[in-house]
């Protein structure tokens, strides 16, 4: 199976393709046949980087038979342009021919902090902005990850605590709030590699971003005529 994966939830951007032979994640993992990473600009040039890691991977759109897509939490804007794009390419495919999957941006800091060589307990910190941010807590080995926290939201307050206790915080873009945070961000060919086994396919409209606030908002009054 190849896949394609996007990532762009953090200030680092990427696309890669992966070749999965069979249905189940050979031991070692394949390294991906391409990845195009972008940074710098606030906007990504989603189709530009998917031509280019097609062309390096010398790979046809025909041939992707999976998208796999990092969906934060992160940056809003960037998370939902890959999901439009998968949106739109399994709409344009059909869904018997292209298969979608969703998966966690922090899960992905995770798996890509074991494969540069972090290994133990481990906390993901992502910005949630107003003062907040998204923490998980993961216990890694050399062989596989396990998540011991799931996913919520905290204080800057009690990072500090963390950091006093000697936790391990790891994420793509609070460095500069916290320096104790190595900086580590989600990469599509590590994406691509989670997406190899799994069956939890899900149709265009199912692909929503990982966004643990509730929503909230104020119905503008009615002008009154004069």
């Amino acid at each position: 199976m190849k896949i394609l994966a996007l990532e762009f939830s953090s200030p680092q951007r990427s696309v890669a393709v992966v070749d999965a032979i069979g249905n189940a994640p050979p031991s070692p993992l394949p390294p991906a046949l391409s990845e195009v990473v972008e940074t710098g600009s606030l906007r990504a040039n989603a189709l530009g980087m998917i031509d280019a890691a097609l062309r390096q991977a010398q790979i046809e759109r025909e041939q992707i038979e999976c998208l796999a897509v990092g969906l934060g939490p992160g940056s809003y804007h960037g998370i939902r342009l890959a999901i439009a794009v998968a949106q739109g390419w399994q709409f344009a495919a059909g869904p018997e021919r292209v298969r979608l999957l969703g998966i966690s941006s922090a899960e992905c800091i995770a798996s890509q902090a074991r494969d540069d060589g972090r290994l133990g307990a481990l906390t993901v910190v992502i910005d949630a902005q107003r003062g907040e941010f998204y923490v998980a807590t993961y216990d890694l080995t050399p062989q596989r990850f396990l998540e011991i926290q799931p996913l919520q939201i905290t204080t800057l307050e009690d990072l500090l605590r963390r950091q006093r206790m000697g936790e391990t915080l790891v994420g793509p873009d609070v460095s500069h709030r916290l320096d104790a945070v190595r900086k580590v961000f989600p990469r599509a060919a590590t994406l691509g590699r989670l997406a190899i086994g799994r069956s939890d396919f899900v149709p265009g409209e199912k692909l929503t971003p990982i966004y643990l606030r509730e929503t909230n908002f104020v119905k503008a009054p009615l002008l009154s005529r004069s």
